[in-house]
């Protein structure tokens, strides 16, 4: 049965289960399969992520899939990976389950990590995680009919399944603490980036307990994408999902297929690729600091960190036409080439970001009424960061050495040097901290990425992906682990995407950085945590008639705005 398994911590497993590990599949170099019943996915799950000498063992994603058309059940998979040093390995327990009896022993009792994975498949696929302790709606609407699960496959898309709305509907917000009031923080509100609705549970103006709703902006991303787009064609939906980390999103949506189908990705091509992904992490970097000081109420350096930011703007501009949405990507490798004349612009405007970014930095750290703002609030300790499976800047201030690019290397990393700033604290203070030697660790990496870059092709041919292969793409973008399942399907099109974004790890932690802080200290917090964010500065207008499309340049789109005062 565990023929080959020849990787010790999955050996281990296989020896600690026996014969309850039914199959033992290698679907890539470092992904392996793990089918057990579906009553024994609580311990299976349980024993990986709390083994202490693995290092930072991590539920990086979870899956749940309608697979009544190929096999006649459902499917799930928690996907855990191993990281800190303890080898590259990806380790999914899988179980399915029958379509007249979907329940199973929910995970999150063991670890609270799970929580929002098993309501979502509850939510979008009525898969029942018994014992979960929080089954409240994640994503759906609230007026959203019950009995009506958006992923399964013979959900008609086409219809619009909602119902009236009536006072019952309302979304079970947790009743306060005794002693205590409701300070409503959103759904839109001056402070939030994005909609979000926070209840903090006050007493005076300090913060006992939390509760929110996300979820306003749910798109249907993955549904859009099955056995309707081709492959190629999701790679530009995948890097809409974030308008800060779309290159992030599109190259681990592109590694996941390219690990399905077989397909190498020439050398220049991982490193153009890796190029793009730190120019993506100094402009987000410099962005959530700049941010950070404007809720400190430091708006001198709130306006030289966007500033310094800029010029890294027109850099990706320069190499890939937009400021965002770079389109560089496609499966198989990159879809233009760094012509050689750049690579003078791109040192030009490093060796600049470096001086003046380091100047920032020593001037803001200098700066007690900030440093003051910042240090001992919103600290998330380790133990909390651990159990929720927390990621990116977010969990290395807290003491979790992890990070994506040295513990599972993908692009050009395995051949770069770098160094993985990791603190203690847990308060917005390291967040920052990390983040501004994060800056600088990017600005090397791109350095030696120019200076190794090999020569050839950009982007390798390919032909038909056979169905039904699964695999994992993954990134460590800028606010952390981000993570794509795929399943293949008929005729180059998906039968399954998963998107795990890395906020989708952090939030539920945000709780527990909140809990003994003030009202004030909240949007700092959130903030700190890196919400998406995205920018432009032009617009298309698109005449509804017509159908023409005029581009307003930002000195047109600035003198229309004096003139409509």
């Amino acid at each position: 049965m565990i023929e080959g398994a020849d990787e010790k911590h999955v050996r281990e497993v296989c020896e600690r289960f026996g014969e309850r590990i039914k199959r033992v599949e290698r679907i890539a170099q470092n992904q392996w399969l793990l089918l057990v019943d579906k009553n024994d996915v609580r311990e299976v799950v349980s024993y990986v992520i709390n083994r202490k000498d693995w290092g930072e063992t991590q539920l990086s994603t979870m899956v749940g899939t309608d697979e009544r058309p190929i096999r006649g059940r459902f499917s799930i998979i928690y996907w855990l990976s191993l990281n800190g040093g303890e080898g590259d390995v990806f380790i999914g327990v899988k179980a399915y389950l029958r379509e007249e009896d979907l329940s199973y022993p929910s995970v999150t009792p063991e670890h609270p990590g799970a929580s929002w994975y098993e309501r979502e498949v509850h939510d979008l696929l009525g898969i029942e995680p018994e014992d979960h302790p929080d089954l409240r709606r994640l994503v759906l609407p609230d007026d959203w009919p019950y009995g009506v699960y958006p992923l399964r496959k013979d959900f008609d898309y086409t219809d619009s399944p909602r119902r009236e709305f009536t006072e019952e509907d309302k979304y079970p917000y947790r009743k306060p603490p005794e002693g205590t009031v409701v300070h409503p923080l959103g759904p839109y509100h001056v402070a939030l980036d994005e909609p979000g609705h926070f209840r903090l549970f006050v007493r005076g103006e300090e913060i006992v307990d939390v509760d929110y709703r996300l979820f306003y902006q749910h798109r249907g991303i993955e549904k859009i994408a099955e056995r309707r787009l081709t492959y190629d064609q999701v790679n530009f939906i995948a890097e809409r999902i974030c308008g800060i980390c779309g290159s992030s999103h599109a190259v681990a949506y592109a590694q996941a297929i390219e690990t399905a189908g077989g397909i190498e990705v020439p050398e220049r091509a991982a490193y153009i690729r890796t190029v793009m992904l730190e120019i993506e992490r100094l402009h987000s970097h410099i962005l959530n600091l700049g941010l950070a000081c404007h809720d400190a109420g430091f708006d001198t350096a709130f306006m030289h960190a966007f500033r310094i930011r800029e010029p890294v703007m027109w850099l990706a501009e320069r190499l890939t036409g937009n400021r965002k949405t770079y389109g560089m990507v496609l499966v198989g490798g990159a879809r233009r080439d760094f012509l050689d004349y750049r690579k003078g612009l791109i040192e030009k405007t490093l060796k600049r970001l470096k001086e003046e970014f380091r100047e920032w930095v020593d001037s803001t750290l200098s700066t007690g009424t900030f440093v003051k703002r910042c240090e001992g609030v919103g600290v998330l300790s380790y133990r909390d960061a651990k159990r929720w499976s927390s990621v990116g800047p977010w969990a290395r201030a807290s003491g979790r050495n992890i990070d994506v690019r040295r513990d599972h290397p993908y692009a050009a990393y395995r051949d770069l040097d770098f160094k993985v700033p990791v603190y203690r604290e847990g308060d917005v203070l390291a967040r920052c901290m990390v983040r501004a030697e994060e800056v600088f660790e990017s600005i090397w990496i791109i350095e030696q990425a120019l200076d190794q870059m090999p020569g050839g092709d950009i982007l390798a041919d390919y032909r038909e992906i056979p169905a039904r292969k699964e695999a994992l793409g993954y990134v460590e973008a800028p606010r952390g682990e981000d993570v794509h399942y795929v399943m293949t399907g008929d005729e180059n099109t998906l039968y399954r995407w998963r998107v795990r974004a890395s906020t989708y790890n952090n939030f539920p932690s945000l709780p527990d950085a909140l809990r003994g802080n003030t009202i004030a200290d909240a949007p700092l917090i959130i903030a700190s945590m890196d919400p998406c964010y995205s920018c432009t500065e032009r617009l298309q207008v698109v005449d509804v008639n017509t159908g023409r499309v005029t581009v307003v340049k930002e000195e047109e789109l600035v003198r229309g705005c004096c003139r409509w005062e």
